[in-house]
């Protein structure tokens, strides 16, 4: 292994502050744990964490001229997740007042669909983007790194936001549970459907 505890600190560093910036993620994040509760938001965390690891290993491999080469890859990804949460918030909005653990059919499906949610927000996030094809190699010589170093980047990269998703989804159920009564889970899950809509919006007029 080649890395210094300095650069993994500052890398990790680095991490938690792209973690506490604002964005797709977090409105996701925001929306899930709303409608379903932070059980429901597990699978959305686990699809970030995965598209962190994929966006680091990219950037390490040395993979960025691909998005350079041929543009339309980031607009495929850009556009299936407006897809993806468009869709996403207009079904919770049709169904606003309609609990979660009434109808097992939703459950099921549910699960799929916030780990593909968590997937797209974090493959088509600029802000994830820049930092880990444009940053990344400026925290490691990418030239002399070992198969150990890369294993490490890679669980760095989904570890830190990994913490990071799953305090704040907590703190987000949290003030979900105190909402008991009738209309305001119906308000709850029209401004959850509201914010998958907006993280649409978001990645539509973002430019990569």
């Amino acid at each position: 292994m080649t890395l210094t505890a300095a650069q993994i600190a500052l890398y990790a560093g680095a991490l938690f502050v792209l973690f506490l910036t604002p964005g797709p993620v977090w409105l996701a994040l925001t929306a899930r744990t709303l409608g379903h509760g932070i059980r429901g938001a597990v699978p959305l965390m686990f699809g970030v964490a995965i598209g962190d690891v994929v966006w680091s290993l990219l950037a390490i491999l040395g993979l960025a001229w691909i998005v350079g080469a041929y543009d339309w890859v980031m607009d495929a990804l850009r556009w299936l997740a407006v897809l993806v949460f468009a869709g996403m918030g207009l079904m919770l909005l049709r169904h606003a007042d309609k609990r979660i653990d009434a109808d097992t059919r939703l459950n099921r499906p549910g699960q799929w669909a916030g780990f593909v949610a968590g997937l797209a927000a974090i493959l088509a996030n600029p802000k994830a983007i820049l930092f880990y094809m444009g940053m990344l190699p400026g925290f490691f010589d990418l030239t002399e790194i070992t198969a150990t170093d890369i294993l490490l980047i890679a669980l760095i990269s989904m570890i830190v936001p990994l913490i990071g998703n799953f305090g704040f989804a907590a703190f987000v159920d949290r003030a979900r549970l105190l909402i008991a009564s009738p209309h305001a889970l119906k308000r709850t899950n029209q401004v959850a459907g509201l914010l998958l809509i907006l993280v649409a919006v978001v990645i539509a007029i973002a430019t990569p």
